[in-house]
């Protein structure tokens, strides 16, 4: 296992191949320098997690820019006039030992006011061998006299299979395997985040006794329900025992699961059960995620004719988890919901 610090540090990508799921980006930027047409500034949008900084590292690069001539400066701790106004006076100095000298401002939608305004002037007339790359999760913070004089690039958020994937291409790389259900456990909790995947198949690694990451050691590292409480909950769901489903909540709560992500991975297993129904031929991949206990329940939920688990109940249990960030008692929203479906 690795003894090199953290994982998303040591497999952070090198070069556009490594870059995972935003090839929609990587085209663009590939073509730019193909071109010799290099932006001078650009503006990377997205969640956290997704690669804004590492994409912008590796475009440095491949435009022949070395890391003397590199400067990251994080908005978030340097976000005065001050700051902005010694970066107008360095922009000026040409590069060391590259073509291009590039600066990239992460978190820029934290600088204050009167630092944009300066910004906004040094965009709009840059030197020929400067290139600016912004990175925000922010993007709506940002003045539109920002955006219009940056080319935008939209990350995606990873999705969950892609997600998975890379937790278990990593795990494996590192002589550690991952179940299945594991990764996938991993990738619902990262919500949508490569650095928060990583992190926590670290911590999976670490607490493991052996070599192999199963499903419930996941849920314990990560606040996530044990596959038992989530089926037992949806067995009282469908048999319409309000006992049942109550004592599932309970059991969640006393094991200290995060509430929100009980909720989801509640809708993902319901969800299966949807598919499956009505996509019997793509069982396969419906299941593929799922732990033996849960594929079990979930092909016969699906194949009941008359069921209580139908999209009228996933619609509520959806506006039930969209409740749990914003109640008093994280767990009472899911209870009211299951003693409404379960009504007789």
């Amino acid at each position: 296992m690795s003894e090199h610090g953290a994982l998303y540090r040591k497999y952070r990508p090198q070069t556009f191949a490594e870059v995972r799921d935003q090839e929609h980006i990587i085209k663009v930027l590939k073509g730019a320098i193909k071109k010799g047409a290099i932006p001078h500034a650009l503006l990377f949008s997205g969640s956290r997690g997704t690669g804004k900084t590492t994409l912008a590292r590796i475009f440095a690069k491949e435009i022949g820019t070395s890391s003397v001539d590199l400067y990251e400066i994080d908005a978030a701790s340097n976000r005065g006039i001050d700051d902005i106004r010694e970066l107008k006076e360095a922009v000026h100095t040409v590069p060391y030992e590259s073509k291009y000298k590039v600066y990239i401002v992460d978190e820029v939608h934290m600088l204050t006011k009167e630092a944009f305004n300066a910004l906004l002037k040094t965009l709009e007339e840059p030197p020929a061998h400067v290139v600016f790359i912004l990175a925000t999760t922010e993007e709506e913070k940002l003045l539109d006299t920002i955006l219009s004089r940056c080319q935008v690039f939209r990350f995606r958020s990873p999705s969950r299979a892609v997600l998975a994937e890379t937790v278990t291409d990593i795990a494996k790389q590192e002589g550690f395997t991952i179940s299945p259900a594991a990764a996938d456990l991993i990738a619902i909790a990262a919500d949508g985040s490569f650095r928060d995947a990583l992190g926590v198949t670290q911590k999976v690694m670490l607490a493991s006794g052996d070599i192999i990451g199963k499903a419930d050691e996941v849920a314990e590292i990560i606040g996530a329900p044990k596959s038992e409480i989530i089926i037992n909950l949806l067995k009282a769901l469908q048999e319409k025992n309000t006992e049942a489903g109550l004592i599932a909540i309970k059991e969640a709560v006393s094991a200290h699961v995060e509430m929100k992500l009980f909720a989801r991975l509640l809708l993902e297993h319901i969800r299966a059960v949807m598919l499956l129904r009505h996509q019997p031929s793509q069982s396969e991949e419906i299941l593929a995620a799922f732990g033996e206990g849960a594929q079990i329940l979930i092909k016969s939920l699906a194949g009941e004719k008359t069921s209580s688990i139908n999209s009228q109940l996933l619609l509520r249990l959806l506006s039930a988890t969209e409740a749990v960030n914003h109640s008093p008692l994280s767990q009472l929203p899911l209870e009211i919901a299951v003693i409404e479906l379960t009504a007789v």
